[in-house]
């Protein structure tokens, strides 16, 4: 075995012969790679922990905030809990239950007929109209005084 470093003496080489014969995964890379290495110390895991808390706790009440509203509020609840369950575990499972309760809606709802499924998006259209008509309202835009001028 040849001396790598005199520094050092064979421990560089016993190291590279250990590491290609483990059948332990090498360092994972991409955004994997680098959240690892800023967890490697206790400050950059505190640290990464208070970011992607308050990031996801953002996203998730904005999330919420937009629900009554026309747009992507779930979604954006959904992905504030995804950012939320990189690091903490109570959040994995909340992102789960709310998965598995989509799904079983999902399911739930093709197996009905079409009677069921007309009542399903008229009671949602009707209830979108609630909610943009009363959000029109705080604006100050009144949509049925409007609609009366023109009929």
């Amino acid at each position: 075995m040849p001396i790598q470093n005199s520094d050092t003496g064979d421990a560089d080489v016993i190291k590279g012969e250990a590491a290609e014969d483990s059948s332990m995964p090498g360092r994972r890379h991409g955004i994997q790679g680098w959240l690892d290495g800023i967890r490697a110390t206790r400050t950059g895991a505190l640290t990464l922990k208070i970011v992607i808390g308050v990031i996801g706790a953002v996203m998730v009440v904005g999330g919420l905030i937009m629900v009554p509203f026309p747009g992507p509020g779930w979604l954006v609840v959904f992905a504030g809990l995804a950012v939320l369950a990189t690091e903490f575990h109570w959040a994995h499972k909340l992102l789960e239950f709310g998965k598995a309760t989509l799904h079983a809606w999902t399911e739930w709802y093709k197996r009905q007929g079409w009677t069921v499924r007309i009542i399903v998006l008229v009671v949602t259209l009707a209830a979108a109209a609630v909610i943009v008509y009363f959000g029109l309202l705080t604006l100050g835009f009144d949509v049925l005084e409007f609609a009366q001028r023109y009929i």
